[in-house]
């Protein structure tokens, strides 16, 4: 096909929106490839939806690769399927009433939808199933940013596959795995695939692709060595040893007026702050009060924190501190409260300073297991002096954008929705379900993240909204279109910048939408019938005939 740019709406810009921090922002709103409604609403405009349709493609191709069934299922969706689920109560989701007063949402993915189509399994025999569908999702984003990758509206592909036990999920799981990989592949991106937090989604376990870059909202660590690779959300680095005082048969009180920070106490005490521990009481969402302890030198992860929980927290109130320890917060500690307390896993060896539950005294030598019994989990966050679990070796923290997510979610929406099986032996079971996301959108604005220079951006041929860009200069019209008319012929998609504007402006745009291969056609050409043909990537250019066009690709 030839696309006359003269006949197109190519609303390239000059500047970027003020607002604009991402990369990917900033160069598919100059190139056109995209326009804002409002905040996280975007429209793609027909050069940006042609690179999104280009994506759907191949993750449909990869998709049906692996004997998944294409559906389309409702954006409306009941609210009585939320709330057998226990997800309607999630603060993201939108919810509204119809005319007659009934109960809605716009989802943010459609487990409850599929697992309520998967009543109509009824044998063991129907195993297993793989459906997914292309939908608008909507999500009430508090803070959307960074053009599309944090956006209140957006089309994924969803899928969910059904099995008949957990032998059966890990196959899904692994079909589902490798097929993105292939997708990612397809699409010219660097990924990792991580071991990740599950979320509101559920479930016993999930995976994350997460995709360097200088925008996104995950943190990738990986091993210089290449031994480890996680999202920081759940990555269970090594910290350094800490330098601990001498050991003590019992807890010591010492007095700390006014020292209210762990950096004020080591320096009060001489002590390294890796050998003082942290109080950070919580209230779950049930009213209960539990105290998290980490090492003084570190922080708290939220995730791994709700992860450890089961349950939503916030942080307790200076009152609830003092009514539950007796204490400022500044002087809390384990010993002596009667809730729960979950101490992070690099408490469970040696002595460290803790709040005494008195204002202004502190205890030495307090050791989990022998003055107090906390429940150990995960819950301190990587950081960039901790080392490799597998190597030692030295980690790295990049930003990164998560462009896929697969969930093993089990038995979490089936059995509330009732959504079971007859086994071989006779007896009902509940499906077994697994969910796997991949939003097109944000692949798009990944690529350009990765793929761009200070021009513009470098699309690969894969997603490409057209495979040339011929520049007709003024004069030469008639060869420009002789040009197009070979490649068309070979079997390219062709945009031919056929308007009436200055050479230097047609060069500009050529480089900021990014085709992979531009063709100029100048005045040279009337004299040896040949145009000059430029990578976009390489920058390498060749002078061809345009009758040989089309064996030059």
């Amino acid at each position: 096909m030839i696309a006359l740019a003269s006949q197109l709406f190519l609303p390239t810009l000059r500047d970027a929106p003020a607002e604009a921090e991402a990369v990917s922002h900033k160069l598919l709103v100059r190139a056109g490839f995209i326009r804002q409604i409002a905040a996280g609403l975007w429209s793609f405009t027909p050069l940006g939806w042609r690179v999104h349709r280009k994506i759907e493609h191949i993750i449909r191709e990869e998709m049906d690769a692996i004997g998944a069934q294409e559906w389309l299922a409702p954006v409306l969706t009941p609210a009585e399927l939320w709330e057998a689920t226990g997800r309607y109560a999630i603060t993201e989701l939108f919810k509204l009433d119809d005319r007659a007063g009934r109960h809605y949402v716009l989802p943010l993915t459609h487990e409850e939808t599929f697992a309520f189509h998967a009543r109509e399994i009824q044998s063991y025999k129907e195993l297993p199933q793989s459906w997914y569908h292309f939908q608008t999702k909507d999500r009430d984003e508090p803070r959307p940013r960074s053009g599309l990758i944090r956006v209140r509206e957006f089309i994924m592909k969803d899928s969910y596959s059904f099995d008949r036990d957990g032998a059966g999920l890990d196959e899904s799981f692994r079909k589902h795995g490798e097929a993105y990989w292939k997708i990612f592949e397809r699409c010219g991106i660097e990924v990792y695939e991580v071991a990740a937090e599950s979320g509101i989604m559920g479930g016993s376990g999930s995976r994350d692709f997460l995709a360097p870059s200088g925008s996104g909202e995950n943190t990738l660590v990986t091993c210089e060595n290449g031994d480890f690779a996680a999202d920081i959300e759940v990555a269970r680095t090594m910290p350094r040893p800490p330098d601990f005082p001498e050991r003590l048969d019992r807890p010591e009180e010492v007095e700390t007026p006014g020292t209210t920070t762990i950096e004020a106490l080591a320096a009060l005490l001489s002590v390294d702050r890796a050998a003082t521990s942290k109080a950070m009481p919580v209230v779950k969402a049930d009213g209960t009060l539990v105290l998290a302890l980490i090492r003084g030198d570190d922080r708290l992860d939220d995730m791994k924190m709700l992860s450890a929980l089961g349950s939503d927290f916030r942080p307790a109130t200076e009152e609830e501190i003092r009514q539950a320890f007796g204490s400022d917060p500044g002087s809390i500690g384990p010993i002596g409260f009667d809730g729960e307390v979950v101490a992070d896993e690099t408490l469970g060896v040696g002595q460290y300073v803790a709040g005494a539950n008195r204002t202004g005294v502190h205890l030495r030598g307090v050791e989990a297991g022998r003055d107090y019994q906390p429940r150990f989990a995960d819950l301190r966050a990587s950081k960039e002096d901790d080392t490799c679990p597998v190597c030692g070796g030295r980690l790295r923290f990049q930003t990164a954008i998560e462009v896929g997510h697969i969930f093993k979610l089990e038995t979490k929406y089936t059995i509330p929705l009732e959504a079971t099986f007859l086994d071989e032996d006779g007896t009902e079971k509940p499906l077994v379900m697994g969910s796997y996301g991949i939003g097109p959108g944000r692949v798009l604005a990944t690529i350009v993240e990765q793929s761009h220079d200070e021009q513009g951006i470098v699309w690969p041929r894969s997603v490409a909204p057209y495979d040339v860009h011929v520049v007709a200069l003024p004069g030469v019209e008639e060869q420009a279109h002789e040009a197009a008319t070979v490649l068309d012929a070979a079997g390219l998609s062709v945009l031919l910048d056929d308007r009436d504007a200055r050479a230097g402006e047609k060069f500009a745009d050529a480089d900021l939408i990014g085709l992979p291969t531009r063709i100029t056609v100048g005045r040279k050409t009337v004299e040896d019938g040949a145009v000059d043909v430029r990578d976009r990537a390489t920058g390498e250019e060749r002078r061809v005939a345009i009758a040989s066009l089309g064996e030059a690709f």
